[in-house]
């Protein structure tokens, strides 16, 4: 498979660019700065290209068979810029005549009661709700405005961060999913296992999934 990958240079992309890499897939790498990707391997390109410019999205993306964003604002930006960052990708996608789109969210939007979101609870850092209700609005755009795409937003357990690939994760919907102590937790290698996974074998075709341990 043909994937462009946007955001490849972060904690979570580098992960993902590893593990698609590793499975045997030709990855295009879309950045601002190609001096910042330092990976080199016979199936990975490294493109330059914009995300907020659809004209460059679409010639990174064009001739691939699916498009994978692991894209936030940038260091300065607006939280809010995330919405408008995702509406331009699709834009280029569109352009590009690429249906099959997946993107990392957020988890605060996930449900830990009937109708009560994460980032509403009060133990949720102040500091994380404007980039996790950024996310939340991306996500309803989504459902909104993309049902013309294959799209896929796959929101990351409570905690994520580097940590051991074992190939094992359970899989939830709108819900935040926990262990028996009550802990949403996942590493950014076994989160890129299901993303692949994901892409691989289809099962959340418009909609959102989680995953977590």
């Amino acid at each position: 498979m043909q994937i462009a990958l946007w955001g490849a240079t972060g904690t979570i992309g580098q992960r993902i660019l590893q593990e698609a890499l590793d499975r045997g897939h030709a990855v295009r790498a879309a950045v601002r700065d190609p001096g910042r990707l330092t990976v080199s391997h016979p199936r990975l390109a490294v493109v330059r290209g914009d995300a907020l410019n659809p004209g460059e999205v679409a010639e990174a993306v064009r001739g691939c068979d699916a498009v994978v964003s692991a894209l936030g604002p940038g260091r300065g930006e607006p939280a809010e810029m995330l919405v408008t960052l995702n509406q331009r990708l699709v834009e280029g996608v569109r352009a590009a005549a690429v249906r099959r789109l997946i993107v990392v969210g957020g988890a605060g939007s996930l449900e830990v009661a009937p109708g009560v979101r994460l980032l509403d609870t009060p133990e949720f850092p102040a500091g994380w709700k404007a980039i996790a209700q950024a996310a939340a609005d991306a996500l309803a755009w989504y459902r909104r405005e993309a049902n013309d795409l294959e799209w896929t937003v796959m929101s990351p357990a409570a905690f994520i961060q580097p940590g051991q690939r074992t190939g094992h994760y359970r899989v939830g919907t709108d819900q935040l999913v926990t262990n028996e102590q009550g802990e949403s937790r996942i590493s950014a290698e076994d989160f890129a296992v299901a993303l692949l996974d994901e892409l691989e074998r289809p099962r959340f075709i418009r909609r959102r999934f989680t995953v977590a341990y």
